[in-house]
């Protein structure tokens, strides 16, 4: 099992930043814009970015800075974004889709669900806590312990960045790092 993420087999993930459920997130604010520099990054790199919205019709869409980074957006009914195609709009984005860089809300319903299935399909998950949220901290924590203990490994968004640089003469290694510095 690799210990760092590979960007070339890499899908960026963000899991339900939906407007009208965003206000009850604990510290979205942080959650969102840390989602967004994932995204913004994954972009210059090459890396994919799929978002999914839980039943789009009742919640609405994600909250337009998450959207608008998304390539594809899946609406889904089920928890788990896997059992609404997830896995198949991976491998139709990067067809070498083996990481996934998942970040969303509620970090302890269909984020952890979504990261449960793509384990369960044989996928490595990486789960960024510093683009996660839910409505308790508690919550939060208590999903970031399950899944580190169910396989997934848990990191903060600048462990992503670099790990996908992998190497400061990286030759996007200063635009990455542009916007690091604009959201600092």
């Amino acid at each position: 099992m690799m210990d760092s993420i590979d960007a070339r087999a890499s899908v960026l993930v963000l899991v339900d930043y939906q407007a009208r459920l965003m206000p009850a997130i604990h510290d979205a604010a942080v959650a969102v814009a840390n989602g967004v520099l994932l995204a913004q990054a994954a972009h210059v790199l090459g890396i994919p970015v799929i978002g999914t919205e839980q039943n789009p019709s009742g919640l609405g869409p994600n909250v337009e800075p998450i959207r608008s980074e998304c390539s594809t957006t899946l609406a889904k009914t089920h928890f788990d974004a896997c059992a609404d195609g997830l896995v198949q709009a991976l491998h139709k984005e990067n067809p070498d889709a083996s990481q996934i860089v998942l970040a969303g809300c509620e970090a302890h319903v269909c984020m952890l669900q979504t990261a449960l299935g793509l384990l369960r399909a044989g996928m490595r998950v990486w789960v960024v806590a510093s683009a996660s949220g839910s409505r308790r901290p508690g919550d939060h924590a208590a999903a970031m312990a399950r899944l580190a203990q169910a396989g997934a490994t848990i990191v903060s968004h600048e462990m992503v960045l670099f790990e996908w640089l992998g190497d400061c003469t990286h030759p996007r290694f200063r635009d990455v790092l542009r916007l690091i510095k604009a959201a600092a």
